[in-house]
């Protein structure tokens, strides 16, 4: 159903980069890994599946971070050195603003791993940030056809719907986001607002 209504609406929001000027790069954040991993096992679907659940019950914030951890862990993990090497020069590239060299490594990266549901989401960050929406989403869709439980893909789409103006989408995606990942930063908040604005205030 969510694939559905991206591909449905990256035709019309492929040229919908806000000509009245969007935020800068630096003020518009997506969910992202912390910057300290964890070590990760070898038994990668198995393990996800179990630190899902976990994250699902866990009973305070400290304990469902280092849940979230450990998962973006394991989407970050790669058995190719070399796609390891390209993804942290990617990363170090964005840090630095150098948006075309970033873009010029990930666009390798996805494809020597298009199977790496990763790439495709930090490309679908580096167009979000370039407010290139229809791009954005379609790396979103690419992510979510390999992972759908990805609740930073899937924040990451209802910032953009919430960006065109569809509070709508925007709260469905939020809403699918929080029900994965209980715990994420500001979501709650984003989920209280816009239900106020497309479902009106419970009298």
């Amino acid at each position: 159903m969510l694939i559905a209504v991206m591909v449905a609406a990256v035709p019309a929001v492929a040229s919908a980069q806000d000509p009245h000027g969007a935020p800068p790069a630096q003020q518009k954040r997506l969910p992202e890994p912390p910057s300290k991993l964890p070590k990760v096992g070898a038994d990668k679907t198995r393990g996800l599946d179990f630190l899902f659940g976990a994250l699902k019950v866990a009973p305070d914030e400290t304990s469902a971070k280092h849940v979230e951890a450990r998962i973006w862990a394991q989407w970050l993990q790669t058995p190719s050195d070399t796609a390891a090497l390209l993804m942290m020069r990617a990363k170090v590239a964005m840090d630095a603003q150098q948006t075309d060299v970033a873009l010029k490594l990930l666009d390798a990266l996805v494809k020597l791993r298009p199977d790496w549901v990763e790439v495709w989401n930090r490309r679908a960050t580096l167009y979000y940030l370039q407010n290139d929406y229809g791009r954005s989403l379609q790396d979103i869709q690419q992510v979510l056809i390999r992972e759908p439980r990805h609740f930073g893909a899937l924040a990451g789409l209802g910032m953009i719907m919430q960006d065109l103006g569809d509070n709508k989408r925007a709260l469905d995606a939020f809403r699918r986001a929080l029900a994965i990942n209980p715990h994420m930063d500001k979501v709650p908040e984003l989920v209280k607002t816009l239900s106020e604005k497309v479902e009106g205030r419970d009298i």
